[in-house]
């Protein structure tokens, strides 16, 4: 299969353009890097050809490395994974450190042929590497293009000389955000930034970069770090403005990361170290630390969850095999905070709506939402007045049931009782057509027991998201017990076109999110029953990864929600209620009026404006902190393992089928740790062999909720983990 393809013109300008059959994106693998080299061998060999033009044949130049090798770099490396990693990184750095010297002179730099790189749309990873290999980064006028290195997001960092390369020619302080943040930019921002050079119309694209290969000097050739006297923008480490430079990235690093995520660390490391040594022995060094990355299972972890399962399960890898189910036009029942931003993510995924409330003003109110988003978008200029009008179009705010003819699937987001839900559920059966599925998002209430007011429940299922609708990227779609395949179908259909990520789950008291929280939130607060510092169970939750504390995190879902749902969960488990203990913080708290930052009041204290103050000072006069505090490495314990055995119970009790479902799922819906991979991914880190030990003595100290469950005493007896088990029972 030809990656990159080769062709002389008869003004002797060579063009290699990239593009990989039947993808609709390009991604290097390495034998689109050996034909890449080829290439440039055959250009630089030719005394016919003066210069070289590299693109794509495709609508973006590309979208990075391939992740599937990168994950599997490792196993191709053999009995030495590190060396082989590290001499691979190498060969890259050579093929374009080749592109970057273009057979010019060492000695006086004269003589090389210009190469040019002319990106059509969106160039990410490597393929924002290379081109920064290249001359001259010409750039399509292309507003929807994305220009960067993400590499960070997936727990790795730009290792192919990206690190190296942008830091010297940004400098520290202005790559930072682009390789610590992985923040992507379109073309005219990233030329402003300084990461590209032109930005010209589309169909002026190649003409450009012909041009300018046709017209380049010798000096325009030669990169600033080979050129005598360079320095480094910003000052380099030795420098006293580039010392504070790198002791402020060092600081803001482990204040973001807490040091739990290595690549952010390994990256300025990379970048510190190699601007004070010549530029090949930067490469050597970025080289090294990308190796000391890879090597880390973190980011191993990572990959597999942020990138392959996530796509995987984004493309419909548990999709039943039924036909195509799009949504061409949703119903919306409840135009509240829920209903009015699932109005809105599917209005601006092109989806016609009819939002239906009891109140024709609720209905109104609830469109209104979707135009305060729009517009916080268009004052951020990543909206035109022409999308606003077009987004709103498409919602119908109406209390007229009859406004759901013609819908293919109605979502119910009303208040979280069934009998208002059965309610809105006839109502809706009524006026949609015969085939068409109804769903209902609810957070806690069994799907099964919900599709009794269904004369389809075949036809019936959920669809739990997660607020706020429009920035939460996970959904989570249940099967009751009589759901058909369609329907899980039309609502993995949905999810994807609304651009998030589903897992779909069998129904079950909480399902599979809530159900796996819940006892981290409740860990949290039974600590401070207990005596624990609150300040050191909220920290260590943050110090082991974890973007909220529980207690902050209970602040923000509220506490009579806590309330409601422990009496709820109380009336139906009756003796075998396992936490009443913590009611009594719960109920306490509300009693006190401090129902979480809604109410200004909650575990932590709140100014006029809804900023967090600190720890509420009453909480530590009403359960005072014990004088004899635990070790950290419990608390964490205690926090990570009340989530992960939980994931585990789920799919022993066939609630989860598929743990990707349960690793994306975990990082997506309530942050679990993402360096980990998700609760599968940090168990086999551990190994089951020790995760056992740890839970036999939370057990002997803490109680029966920490009881390993058989399936991981199962894993431990075969030393095996969880994703060794399932890449067995693939293979």
């Amino acid at each position: 299969m030809t990656e990159f393809h080769y062709s002389v013109d008869a003004d002797g300008v060579a063009t290699i353009t990239w593009d990989i059959p039947n993808k609709s994106m390009n991604v290097l693998s390495m034998e689109g890097l050996r034909e890449l080299d080829a290439h440039i061998d055959s250009a630089l060999a030719d005394e016919a050809v003066k210069g070289v033009i590299i693109t794509s044949g495709k609508p973006d130049f590309a979208g990075g490395m391939d992740l599937n090798v990168i994950a599997k770099m490792k196993e191709m490396a053999g009995d030495t994974p590190e060396k082989g990693l590290f001499d691979g990184l190498m060969s890259m750095h050579v093929v374009l450190r080749k592109i970057e010297r273009a057979g010019m002179d060492p000695k006086t730099l004269k003589g090389g042929k210009p190469i040019v790189a002319a990106l059509p749309g969106t160039a990410l990873g490597i393929g924002l590497e290379i081109p920064l290999a290249c001359h001259r980064i010409i750039a399509a006028d292309n507003p929807k293009a994305k220009i960067g290195l993400p590499e960070i997001m997936v727990g790795i960092f730009p290792g192919a000389g990206g690190t190296t390369r942008l830091a010297r020619k940004l400098g520290a302080m202005g790559a930072a955000p682009f390789l610590l943040e992985g923040k992507l930019s379109e073309p005219k921002k990233a030329k402003s930034a300084g990461i590209i050079d032109e930005v010209v119309p589309g169909d002026e694209l190649l003409a450009r970069a012909k041009a300018w290969v046709l017209e380049a000097k010798d000096a325009d050739l030669v990169k600033p770090w080979d050129a005598k006297g360079y320095k480094m923008p910003g000052g380099a480490p030795y420098h006293p403005a580039g010392f504070m430079t790198f002791v402020g990235a060092s600081a803001m690093i482990n204040g973001k990361t807490q040091g739990v995520y290595p690549a952010a660390k390994a990256l300025l490391s990379a970048v510190y170290e190699g601007a004070m040594v010549p530029f090949d022995t930067a490469l050597k060094i970025e080289a090294r630390w990308f190796t000391h990355v890879l090597m880390n299972p973190s980011s191993g972890a990572m990959i597999r969850s942020l990138f392959i399962n996530k796509e995987a399960l984004e493309k419909g890898a548990n999709r039943p095999e039924v036909g195509d189910e799009k949504v061409a036009k949703l119903g919306v029942l409840g135009a509240g905070m829920m209903g009015a931003g699932i109005a809105y993510v599917a209005a601006n995924a092109g989806i016609e709506v009819a939002l239906i409330d009891a109140k024709q003003e609720a209905a109104e109110q609830g469109k209104s939402y979707s135009e305060g988003i729009l517009d916080k978008g268009m004052k951020r200029g990543k909206v035109t007045e022409a999308k606003k009008a077009e987004v709103l179009g498409r919602i119908l705010p109406t209390t007229d049931y009859s406004a759901l003819q013609g819908c293919d699937l109605v979502v119910e987001a009303v208040f979280e009782d069934p009998k208002v839900k059965a309610e809105v559920t006839a109502k809706a059966e009524a006026a949609i057509p015969e085939d068409a599925i109804f769903a209902t998002n609810t957070s806690t209430l069994p799907i099964s027991d919900l599709a009794k007011a269904s004369a389809r429940p075949e036809q019936f299922i959920g669809i739990h998201f997660f607020s706020p609708v429009d920035k939460m990227l996970l959904v989570e779609i249940i099967r009751g017990k009589e759901t058909g395949d369609r329907a899980v179908a039309k609502a993995l259909d949905f999810v994807r076109q609304i651009r998030k990520t589903p897992i779909v789950v069998n129904d079950a008291r909480f399902f599979y999110a809530n159900r796996c929280i819940i006892p981290y939130l409740n860990e949290g607060m039974r600590m401070v029953r207990e005596g624990v510092a609150p300040a050191l169970v909220e920290n260590a939750a943050r110090l082991i990864g974890m973007p909220l504390g529980p207690l902050q995190l209970v602040d923000e879902t509220s506490l009579d929600l806590g309330a409601k749902i422990a009496k709820a969960t109380r009336a139906a488990m009756g003796d075998a209620y396992p936490d009443g203990d913590v009611d009594e913080i719960v109920f306490w708290m509300v009693e006190e009026g401090r129902l979480g930052r809604k109410a200004g009041a909650g575990f932590y204290a709140y100014d006029d404006k809804g900023k967090r103050q600190g720890l509420w000072t009453g909480l530590g006069e009403k359960f005072p902190p014990a004088d004899d505090q635990p070790d950290l490495i419990t608390v964490q314990h205690r926090l990570m393992f009340a989530q992960a055995l939980e994931a585990v119970r789920a799919l022993e009790e066939g609630v989860l089928t598929d743990i990707r479902e349960g690793d994306v799922g975990a990082i997506l819906g309530w942050g679990f740790a993402p360096w980990s991979g998700g609760p599968f991914s940090w168990l086999d880190m551990l190994g089951a062999g020790f995760a056992i030990e740890v839970c036999d003595d939370l057990e002997a100290r803490f109680g029966a909720r920490f009881r390993a469950p058989e399936m991981l005493r199962e894993m431990a007896a075969q030393e095996r983990g969880f994703y060794l088990i399932r890449e067995a029972s693939a293979a």
